[in-house]
């Protein structure tokens, strides 16, 4: 159901956690339609803010699940784990202190010359259920005021200089087998609390992030007219933010961890259509694509 009249889109972003996916097991027909959206040659991103496993398990665990999908360094697929990578390189963070899963955390310190004998340089956050317990986030929380015991040779003001960085703030998941979840967002919100600081999110809904995307995809798209589309399960986290901002045509899908009413939420910008799932949105999409390259 479109909310308003669907515009000429010539690129998609596509969330995969509750969108193509729960846990291991496809959404109805989206490696189908995943495929004809290849096969018609419509020009696609992957957007994922994965932090519980590493970009390599994502990556094998859609192929494990049928899906079409490049592996090994690609464009294709992009997660908040690679903005950290990136993050750690330009800031050059030589020991942060990571709220992540152990392959999460592997991935991000293959960016850097991680170093155990500095002081922590900042304080990273992702999904981590084990780690979010009293003692970790306390950890997280010295950390950021400055009262670890790492940071006592360091005169710089920790409360400046100490970022605290959010892959995501995601206020629930959907778990597979389980339905919703908690997500990082309220530990993120947490500290965010405890420190009167703000966290930078690095993953989606931020601007940067879909910004760095929709760059990846100039080369393969030749058709400037048109808009960028991105379709979730989330209307704040896949949906919110930068989408908006950026003005791109929102797409929420009644799988993953939708529940009926996310649309129309109080707070919440609606979004432009909503589909009962991605293969039901391709299949429209790809029809109006077909009968637009007939008029032309």
């Amino acid at each position: 159901m479109a909310v308003r009249s669907r515009p000429k889109i010539r690129a998609l972003l596509i969330d995969i956690s509750g969108t193509l996916l729960i846990g291991a097991t496809p959404t109805q027909r989206a490696v189908q339609a995943l495929a004809e959206l290849r096969r018609s040659r419509f020009p696609f991103r992957f957007c994922s803010n994965t932090s519980k496993e590493s970009t390599s398990v994502l990556q094998k665990r859609m192929v494990d699940a049928g899906f079409d999908v490049q592996t090994g360094e690609s464009q294709e697929l992009w997660t908040s784990l690679k903005a950290v990578q990136s993050l750690i390189r330009s800031r050059g963070l030589r020991r942060p202190y990571f709220l992540l899963s152990e392959p999460a955390k592997d991935e991000c310190i293959s960016a850097g010359m991680y170093d155990p004998n500095v002081p922590y340089d900042a304080v990273i956050v992702g999904l981590a259920p084990t780690l979010f317990d009293y003692d970790h986030l306390n950890s997280a929380f010295r950390i950021l005021v400055g009262e670890d015991d790492s940071q006592k040779r360091c005169n710089e003001d920790p409360k400046t200089s100490i970022p605290l960085i959010a892959l995501h703030k995601a206020r629930y998941i959907e778990s597979s087998g389980h339905g919703l979840a908690l997500g990082p967002g309220p530990f993120v919100a947490a500290l965010e609390n405890a420190t009167e600081r703000e966290a930078e999110v690095l993953g989606k809904p931020s601007k940067a992030f879909f910004q760095t995307v929709i760059e990846s995809l100039d080369w393969e798209s030749h058709d400037s007219e048109g808009c960028i589309a991105v379709i979730g399960d989330d209307i704040q986290t896949d949906l919110g933010g930068g989408a908006i901002d950026l003005c791109l045509w929102r797409i929420l899908v009644k799988t993953g961890k939708y529940r009926p009413g996310d649309e129309s939420r109080v707070g919440v910008h609606p979004p432009d259509e909503v589909c009962d799932s991605f293969a039901d949105f391709v299949d429209s999409l790809l029809s109006a694509h077909v009968a637009l390259s007939s008029k032309e």
